[in-house]
């Protein structure tokens, strides 16, 4: 008994082996902020973004990815629509640097060595830590002290990937992600000149492209559709 389990157990590390492929790739595209300060649009991308990503195929279907993001944030209270934010004057700029890992989910089976499966539709989902820089103290009344300070963040979202030629593809993706924190925007109740009375934590997105190689092993897939 114990050596067909053991025989099973080789056999599935032998098979997930064989269909290991690996992606490296950079990304590009916008950022948008939805905080207290500025514009309340959920995909407006108005800062320059970008990133490394590296994925591990699993199956097909599932792949684990990791990613550093570099994200500009800014807002400005003058390009809201809304008439009260507009007489507020307020602005911000701050700059996040996120670590997310997660798995990647396509809709159709995904490997590019066989012309019958080089694109499909996905979603994500990850868990990240950022750091980015939060109001500290008024060291006067028109100066304020940052201090870099670390939180988290749940990146999910969608996109469409597919060959690009050769061992390269690409993939254009939105996503958005949810803080565990309210201060991206210097906005804090520690502060009375910076307390604006937010009642939910800040959301930061990313829309763009991506570029990745595809090395390893040959994707020898079973259960492919014939």
């Amino acid at each position: 008994m114990k050596r067909r389990v053991l025989f099973i157990l080789l056999t599935i590390i032998s098979t997930i082996t064989l269909a290991q492929s690996h992606e490296i790739g950079a990304f590009f595209g916008g950022s948008n902020f939805i905080g207290d300060i500025g514009r309340t649009n959920y995909i407006y991308p108005n800062k320059f973004a970008g990133g490394v990503v590296y994925k591990f195929n699993i199956n097909p279907r599932i792949a684990l990815r990791g990613n550093y993001t570099y994200i500009p944030t800014s807002g400005n209270d003058a390009d809201a629509d809304n008439p009260f934010r507009q007489t507020q004057g307020r602005s911000f700029s701050n700059t996040i640097h996120e670590f997310a890992a997660g798995a990647e989910f396509n809709f159709y089976d995904y490997n590019i060595s066989d012309y019958r499966t080089t694109y499909t539709p996905y979603i994500f989902t990850q868990i990240a830590l950022f750091n980015y820089r939060s109001p500290a103290e008024m060291v006067s009344s028109n100066i304020i002290r940052l201090e870099s300070k670390f939180s988290y963040a749940i990146p999910f979202g969608v996109g469409i990937k597919g060959l690009l030629f050769d061992d390269l593809a690409i993939a254009f993706e939105i996503g958005a992600r949810y803080t565990f924190t309210d201060d991206i925007d210097y906005s804090t109740p520690k502060i009375n000149n910076l307390n604006y009375g937010g009642n939910g934590n800040d959301l930061y997105t990313f829309t763009g492209l991506s570029i990745v190689y595809t090395f390893g092993r040959p994707q020898c897939y079973s259960g492919l559709t014939e």
